[in-house]
Order: structure tokens, then sequence, then C-alpha cells
């Protein structure tokens, strides 16, 4: 633990004060719908703004199958589509990228602290675009590998033995890496960090609301983003 503790800490920090630095805006809910004792639904749809929330930056759909090996442990399949804002030779607009995913849960507690660790491969398909007739269109779509290592804490800010309703914080790290076909993306092996660290109150066994600030430090071609961001995340069990 320390050693991914200072692996994080490294990684978002070692190179910021050179980073392009961005203020952006981000909106998120995460579901969950049981389908029987073993199997449920998962779905996000996320919306993140540009720099200085001056347009929508990129719209995220998601869904997968879960399958839950036991009450610690989940593994999922599903798919992804992006809505992404590219400029391209002076000319703006927006391409897809098709994503497949797959992804081991793992649930556990230390103390009073509840812990998740996801493990996430990504096959993405990111789209290719030409300018025509001064329009920006798709052409076709590169191919890209990706690794997620994402660990999230959640502190229950009350007493319950089980955590089901009241204030709690949580701190959480998802460290990003391409393999194969790096050229496609930004040539390299890191490809970015979010650090971020919010409150919320958790209505019931079925809902939770956060606030918090993310620090996402993005691995450019040639340029790399410091990206400060206010989340409000909404998350549904059913």
């Amino acid at each position: 633990m320390k050693i991914i503790i200072s692996l994080i800490i490294f990684i978002s920090y070692s190179n910021h004060l050179s980073a392009q630095k961005q203020f952006s805006g981000w909106l998120a809910t995460f579901n969950t719908f049981k389908t029987g004792k073993k199997t449920s639904i998962h779905s996000d749809i996320q919306w993140r703004s540009a720099d200085d929330l001056q347009y929508t930056q990129s719209l995220i759909l998601r869904t997968g199958l879960n399958y839950h090996l036991n009450k610690k442990t989940t593994i999922t399949g599903g798919y992804a589509f992006i809505h992404n804002y590219r400029n391209t030779g002076g000319v703006d607009g927006y391409v897809p990228e098709h994503r497949i995913w797959e992804q081991f849960l793992y649930h556990h507690k230390w103390n009073k602290v509840n812990i998740s660790h996801r493990f996430r491969l990504e096959q993405r398909f990111i789209g290719k675009t030409v300018v025509d007739n001064n329009r920006l269109k798709n052409d076709g779509s590169l191919y890209a590998n990706r690794f997620r290592y994402f660990i999230r804490n959640v502190w229950p800010l009350n007493h319950q033995p089980t955590f089901t309703r009241g204030m709690f914080a949580a701190l959480q790290n998802e460290l990003f890496f391409n393999f194969g076909n790096k050229r496609n993306v930004n040539g390299k092996t890191f490809d970015q960090n979010r650090l971020y660290t919010a409150v919320g109150h958790r209505f019931n066994k079925s809902f939770d609301i956060e606030a918090g600030y993310m620090n996402q430090y993005v691995n450019g071609r040639t340029v790399d983003v410091n990206n400060h961001i206010v989340q409000i995340a909404g998350y549904i069990r059913l």
C-alpha cells in the first residue's frame, strides 16, 4: 500500500508545474440494477466540460453486465460510447469513440473504511477525422488498448456498525496505462492520473450523492494538462 501511495503522489505532482492548467466541471451518475442472485446491470452517464465550462468536452454512456462471484468480488464486461470534442485544422466538431471493456472489482474493509479496487481493460476504437467542406467528419477509427487501476476509500462520518445512512468522506485515485498501439494515442505508456476527494451523503442503501475536487494529470503527446475539476456524482443501487 505504501508503494502504491508513493507512486500516486509521484505521478500526480512530479510534472504538474510545467503542465497546461485547465478548470472544468464533471457531472456523473453511476448505477447498478440487480437482475438476479448473481447478476446485475451496470450503467453510468458522465458529462464533462471543456476548460472554464465553455462547452461540452465529452459525453460518456457506458453499460455492462455484472456477475457477482461473492459479496466482495464482481466481474464485468461491457460497452461504452464516448462523444468527444475535437478541433482539426481550425475546424471543430464531435467525433465518436467506441470501447469494449472488462473489469475485476474487489471490495473489503479496513477498520471503518470501505475500500474498492477496480482493474479495467479497454479496447478503444477512437474516431479519426477529416475536414470536408469546412466541416469535421469521421473517417474510420484508430485502435488502442488501455489498462486502468482504481482505488476508492469511503469513511462513514457516523458510528453505525453497518453504514446505511449519513455523511461520508471519500478519497480515490485512478491510474491509466496504454499498451499496444500506443502511437494511436499519446505514444507513451503512462496516459493519465486522476486523484479525487469528496464529501457525500448516503440517503439509504440505494442512493448516495457526493461533491468533490479532482486533479486530472494528462500525459499528452506534446503538451501535458493539469485539469482542476469540480465533480458532482450520484450512485444508484437497485
